[in-house]
């Protein structure tokens, strides 16, 4: 089994993962921090772009679980020379048990899957971040008590982790509300899986009228990896699409404020909102912990 799209996943299967997730949390936080589950079980990890939720929440997690783990920069590998993508899946097959991924093409990803006879889990790339969304669902899960009707309204970038998102609002029964700008849709693949699915997904371009009665306002960075040479023009084009006070407003009450990190204030979200009581946004961060413990046990224990 891998982790390529959240798609790869059944209703049933996430609510598997949460739910062990949150047993994994609450142990820690009781001062277990020590597991046996994963003993002689060994993680690869390759990046090809930078991290840090990423990996040090798999590096943690493999430790804590009684694993071992190696990170590999893309560069530090013969793929950073030229060696195809399926010799280094078929070696690392031999070598270890399960590859983390994270790299700039989903193709990348898939062609490693499709030569590995090992998991191959999906770290970031240019199309989803299914781990985050794990997080996410997780967070949510636990703010709101449930995921079926819950509102998600997204604000600003239609990017990576906004697609992984929608396939997890159609999973498990959220409705799923974009504004963005003309150019910065969600992958229309993600949308129309999603929709077909029966999920409500709304694309708009008026970010107030997305967030009124919002149970979730989620945001994210406006300028991702590997797109630093359209900052400006990114910036200019996104700039009406603050998470701000005027969006909280308008939204439920006890709306949440969610953010997947790297955050820079003053630009996607105000500094006020994700420092208010609505934000969950370290919760979530530290959720990418517990929902990757519960998704490499559902991987690797058998």
């Amino acid at each position: 089994m891998n982790l390529i799209s959240i798609f790869d996943l059944s209703h049933a299967e996430i609510e598997e993962i949460i739910e062990k997730a949150k047993e994994l949390k609450k142990e820690r936080k009781e001062g277990v921090r020590a597991r046996n589950d994963l003993k002689g079980k060994t993680l690869a990890m390759i990046f090809e772009k930078p991290s840090t939720r990423t990996r040090v929440s798999f590096e943690v997690a493999m430790h804590e679980l009684g694993g071992n783990v190696i990170s590999l920069n893309w560069n530090e590998l013969q793929l950073g020379r030229g060696e195809r993508i399926r010799e280094t899946a078929k070696v690392f097959s031999s070598y270890v048990d399960a590859v983390m991924i994270r790299a700039y093409r989903h193709s990348t990803i898939e062609e490693l899957a499709k030569y590995a006879s090992i998991p191959v889990i999906n770290g970031l790339s240019d199309l989803e971040h299914p781990c985050q969304t794990l997080a996410d669902l997780m967070t949510i899960m636990e703010q709101k008590k449930k995921l079926a009707g819950v509102k998600v309204a997204w604000v600003g970038d239609g990017n990576n982790v906004c697609n992984s998102l929608i396939g997890g609002a159609a999973i498990t029964g959220m409705d799923m509300f974009v504004a963005c700008p003309k150019g910065y849709e969600p992958a229309k693949g993600a949308v129309k899986k999603a929709k077909r699915m029966g999920c409500e997904v709304v694309i708009g371009n008026n970010a107030e009228e997305v967030a009124v009665d919002a149970d979730v306002l989620y945001t994210d960075v406006w300028v991702s990896m590997g797109e630093e040479e359209e900052s400006e023009k990114r910036k200019r084009d996104l700039k009406d699409y603050q998470l701000n006070e005027d969006l909280v407003r308008v939204a439920k009450e006890d709306v949440i404020v969610m953010h997947c990190m790297p955050v820079h204030t003053g630009e996607e979200i105000t500094e006020e909102v994700m420092s208010s009581a609505n934000s969950v946004i370290f919760e979530q961060a530290e959720n990418r912990l517990h929902a990757q413990k519960a998704l490499l046990l559902k991987l690797l224990k058998y």
